[in-house]
């Protein structure tokens, strides 16, 4: 594990999953039939606790511009910037079962954010950071 910080709020749209975890890889494919040839985009998963609805999951892409979450009939969320706990993760589809794991380890680390929530960054094909936001 090792903190990490993002530097700037970060405005992104997203398509929520019908179910976690079963629905996530739909939402993934739905966000990215609003992308069009876009593919080089950096794709994020945010996900927390919500009552009884159990854990809710959002595939998300940066807003190109203000209002392109909106345009697509999408709703919108704001990653704040600030001190995370992360773990990065290599080749992690080899076992989709590192991730749960990794932020498992995460939730586990003092001083994390009651309110916060678990956010992945695909930061290629292959690799993701799973992150956790630290309270201020």
């Amino acid at each position: 594990m090792e903190k990490y910080d993002i530097d700037k709020n970060i405005s992104v749209f997203y398509v929520k999953a019908k179910s976690f975890p079963f629905g996530v890889g739909g939402a993934f494919t739905q966000l990215r039939s609003l992308l069009a040839e876009e593919r080089d985009r950096k794709l994020y998963g945010i996900s927390n606790p919500d009552g009884s609805e159990g854990i809710i999951y959002r595939a998300a892409v940066v807003e190109a511009f203000p209002g392109e979450g909106k345009q697509k009939g999408c709703k919108t969320f704001l990653i704040r910037k600030g001190a995370y706990i992360s773990k990065y993760l290599t080749d992690w589809k080899k076992d989709e079962s590192s991730v749960g794991r990794a932020f498992q380890e995460l939730l586990g680390y003092p001083g994390i954010d009651p309110n916060g929530y678990c956010l992945e960054i695909y930061e290629n094909e292959k690799d993701v950071r799973c992150l956790v936001p630290l309270a201020e």
